[in-house]
């Protein structure tokens, strides 16, 4: 017999807000984290706007001496590790380590320490470069600190599947509840790419929007003048609990994971299949592993990232998916308020799904004013949605054609 998977758990970071119940307050209320770039100078840059969170400062939770030696995806799975543990009421002392793991995905990792240690490299020499540089910009930082931070000696690894980074550890972490590997696992995703070679290497690819006369209506998902992804930074991490374990400790418990789906695009490295094939396998193996039919799915966070090719080739692949019911579902875009935040973003749009689910309420895809003929499904356009909701799916997908689904409900 399976095991249930639950999430006890959440903490986010974003550049709307650090903190997860005043995020969805703002999600909820339509604002937007979107703005003129402030942590580097843009001057000679062709995009100068993105969400990156200029006003950081994690003083209160990481010793000062210690921030100094982590690069800032690190600080950010931290935080929210932090706030997440905190927030299931867990007292891992209490625990057997062994049973307790961390799964993080980022799709880039230390991009600040790179740029920081290879200009040194550049300018004073090779003796000039840190001997931080490597345990600060390995991808597997963000969890191995996670674990170090708390004792936890069970499974730990990162995953790097792109912007499909934080949904495919959550994944991996839900199998290994399930199939008896481990009772509590610490997981999703963290990004840090709001950096001078970030926003460059991003905007030559043509991949970004270039509406700098309207930045918080530059993420436009589904909308017929959307012109690319805004880029974006932060965390989103959950604690996903084996359900007897969380039950016994009268934790408070949001949601049951019920599913996951993963697939390759195995076609272009940056552009998605024109038909979603990729996209609807994973969701199709989310549906098939959760044991439901594609009718029961009440709400979709899409990966909606506000590209031309992307946005058409999840909506081919939700009705190919869902066939007539496509029509009766609630979608949205959260990317639309927080923009991309790359392997982080199945992270934060899990919780945000989840969260739809408590609440019985859509979140909204804003900027949505022009629909694309070509896009047309329900994305909850500018308002939310009050709707009884019993089961949401939240879709990644990733550069290198990585595709990751989740399906959570009520317990």
């Amino acid at each position: 017999m399976k095991r249930r998977v639950v999430v006890t758990g959440m903490g986010a970071v974003t550049s709307l807000s650090l903190k997860v119940g005043d995020l969805w307050e703002k999600v909820i209320a339509g604002k937007s984290g979107i703005h003129e770039l402030k942590i580097f100078d843009t001057t000679n840059h062709k995009v100068k706007f993105g969400g990156d969170i200029h006003d950081w400062s994690p003083d209160e939770y990481i010793d000062r001496k210690e921030i100094k030696r982590l690069d800032r995806f690190t600080q950010f799975a931290l935080v929210c590790a932090v706030d997440a543990v905190n927030d299931s009421g867990l007292d891992f002392s209490k625990e057997d380590p062994f049973r307790c793991g961390v799964i993080i995905g980022s799709g880039i990792g230390g991009l600040n320490e790179i740029e920081e240690q290879v200009g040194r490299l550049i300018t004073k020499g090779p003796d000039k470069v840190s001997a931080f540089t490597i345990p600060k910009l390995m991808v597997n930082a963000a969890a191995g600190h996670v674990s170090i931070r708390y004792g936890l000696k069970g499974i730990n690894f990162a995953v790097a599947t792109a912007c499909a980074s934080a949904t495919n550890a959550m994944g991996s972490a839900f199998q290994s509840i399930r199939s008896g590997e481990t009772d509590i696992v610490i997981t999703g995703g963290t990004e840090a790419a709001c950096t001078p070679m970030g926003l460059a290497g991003f905007a030559n690819m043509k991949a970004l929007s270039e509406r700098h006369d309207d930045p918080q209506g530059a993420s436009r998902p589904f909308d017929a003048q959307r012109d690319g992804f805004v880029l974006s930074e932060g965390a989103g991490l959950v604690i996903f609990e084996e359900y007897e374990h969380a039950k016994a400790r009268g934790a408070h418990i949001y949601a049951e994971i019920l599913g996951y789906g993963a697939s390759a695009d195995g076609g272009h490295i940056t552009s998605p299949d024109a038909n979603g094939t990729g996209a609807g396998r994973a969701m199709s193996e989310a549906l098939k592993d959760a044991e439901l039919s594609p009718e029961r799915v009440d709400y979709i966070n899409a990966h909606g990232t506000s590209t031309p090719l992307g946005d058409k080739a999840e909506t081919t692949a939700i009705k190919n998916v869902f066939g007539d019911h496509a029509y009766k579902l609630s979608v949205s875009s959260t990317k639309s308020q927080l923009g991309h935040l790359l392997g982080a973003s199945g992270g934060v749009e899990i919780i945000l799904s989840i969260l739809a689910l408590q609440h019985n309420l859509c979140p909204p895809t804003i900027n949505l004013q022009n629909p694309d003929p070509d896009c047309d499904l329900d994305y909850t356009p500018n308002e939310p949605k009050e709707k009884p909701l019993s089961v949401v799916m939240s879709n990644s997908f990733g550069f290198g054609g990585h595709n990751a689904s989740l399906v959570a409900g009520r317990v």
